[in-house]
């Protein structure tokens, strides 16, 4: 088996989650191997996420629609007093540049603590080891199915009500009964002068066929007067929304570590949001361990047991010296402190398990 030179961080999938990650930690100065079997495939889902749960860092270029306030019906209609963005697909793909990050191309055969093995054997070890390849759409889990089309603002000003967007719109004018299984209308500006208008399955399992989600969009469509020609941009929606398991000392990020909403399957945003804490976690982890006079190489195996008293009980693969020991085991107020104190557990580092004065209880 080959293995190539370690780093501090290997992500497996280069969708918006892995990308976002692997953008935003080699920005920060980690030193990142991302692995994907079509690294440059380009996205063509539509992505959109409420505005304020967007990092600053996102510049507006990758915005192609501001939403002020989107329309909903339930029982009737609503009005959400929350600034709506659909992004541009393209530009926020371009703007998550890898020139700092070591891409390599081939289908990942494994995951786990000590890094990513891929399909011809080589094996790429970090310190940290995130997947990100989102959750397979297997048909024992619960999914989210949805098809669309994507037409000009005119055609589809008729189905929109003299709304900016439908959010969801659940009125019954799909050819469905009170009886068949539920399905929404929504329907937001593009960019471009262009509209997507999608009618979907919030979550079932199984969810509703493709098939069936395109017939409503039609009866739908045709009853509110827009009028389609065939040629339209199809869109075609299908993912899990409950979460895929990961070994032991492995990070899930995206939709494979649960950021997803529970409520809408909305992901991308959450990843965009929290790609600098863990990346500024893992730096902080980084200088901690070498104040600590550790040099042990990544996945940092234990090898020795480091004995710090009552204050914590950590094993890591070199002894410090007596003086940098004392520097890291403090009293037990510094334990907020800590920069994986308030990881959650799947997200903290691996390297021994500390449990006293600084609560680093590593997975």
């Amino acid at each position: 088996m080959t293995h190539l030179p370690p780093t501090d961080l290997v992500v497996a999938g280069l969708g918006p989650a892995g990308r976002a990650l692997a953008f935003r930690a080699a920005a920060a100065g980690l030193s990142v191997t991302a692995v994907d079997v079509r690294p440059q495939r380009r996205w063509t889902a539509t992505y959109a996420a409420w505005a304020d749960e967007l990092p600053a860092w996102l510049p507006d270029e990758v915005v192609a629609a501001h939403i002020d306030s989107p329309a909903a019906w339930t029982t009737g209609p609503h009005t959400v007093d929350r600034a709506y963005r659909v992004l541009d697909t393209t530009r926020l793909q371009e703007f998550l540049a890898l020139d700092e990050v070591t891409v390599v191309t081939g289908r990942v055969r494994d995951v786990d603590a000590d890094g990513v093995v891929l399909g011809d054997g080589r094996r790429m070890p970090a310190r940290y080891v995130v997947d990100a390849r989102g959750v397979p759409a297997d048909p024992g889990h619960a999914q989210q199915t949805a098809f669309g089309l994507i037409v000009d603002d005119a055609i589809a000003s008729p189905a929109l009500d003299g709304h900016a967007a439908w959010f969801m719109d659940w009125r019954r004018d799909n050819g469905t009964g009170p009886d068949d299984v539920p399905s929404f209308l929504y329907a937001v500006p593009a960019g471009d002068g262009r509209t997507i208008v999608e009618e979907t399955c919030l979550v079932g399992r199984p969810a509703l066929g493709l098939g069936e989600l395109e017939r409503r969009l039609h009866v739908r469509l045709e009853a509110r007067g827009v009028r389609t020609t065939g040629d339209e941009v199809v869109e075609r929606v299908r993912f899990a929304v409950e979460g895929a398991p990961t070994a032991p000392g492995v990070v899930g990020f995206g939709a494979r570590g649960g950021l997803m909403h529970p409520a809408t399957g909305y992901a991308v945003a959450t990843a965009l949001s929290t790609a600098d804490a863990w990346s500024m976690r893992c730096v902080a982890a980084r200088i901690r361990t070498a104040s600590c006079g550790l040099s042990a190489p990544a996945p940092w195996r234990p090898s020795g047991r480091w004995d710090c008293g009552s204050c914590c009980d950590s094993t890591h693969a070199e002894r410090s010296s007596s003086s940098t020991r004392s520097s890291l085991c403090r009293s037990s107020s510094n334990a907020p402190t800590c920069p994986v104190a308030t990881m959650r557990p799947a997200w903290r580092p691996r390297c021994g398990g500390c449990s006293g004065c600084c609560r680093w209880t590593h997975a």
